[in-house]
């Protein structure tokens, strides 16, 4: 019979720090259709505040959808307990052997 290891690999999900993320805002004030007027997409959320006070004093438009959009990464963590220990809530992996004909 031949043995095999299976090892785990655990991974964690993480904010991508090398890209940028996305800020922005749309108006949905509006009593029969949106107003649809949108931010336009910021690094940051100040910018898209900003916007948002000016859109409001110019129209008197309160209501606006906000969105935040980032990239995600995983990446594996490294093992804390031993080479061949699972990570924790994880069961070690069953083998079953091949079956064999008589």
């Amino acid at each position: 019979m031949t043995r095999r290891v299976f090892r785990y690999v655990a991974y964690v999900l993480a904010q991508d720090l090398t890209a940028y993320p996305e800020y922005s805002a749309r108006c949905v004030s509006g009593e029969d259709a949106d107003c649809g007027a949108e931010s336009g997409t910021w690094p940051g959320p100040g910018e898209v505040e900003e916007w948002q006070r000016r859109h409001t004093q110019e129209t008197g438009h309160t209501r606006c959808r906000r969105v935040f959009a980032d990239y995600a990464v995983m990446e594996p963590v490294e093992p804390t307990e031993g080479p061949d220990s699972p990570p924790p809530g994880l069961e070690p992996a069953r083998v079953t052997p091949p079956l064999r004909t008589p």
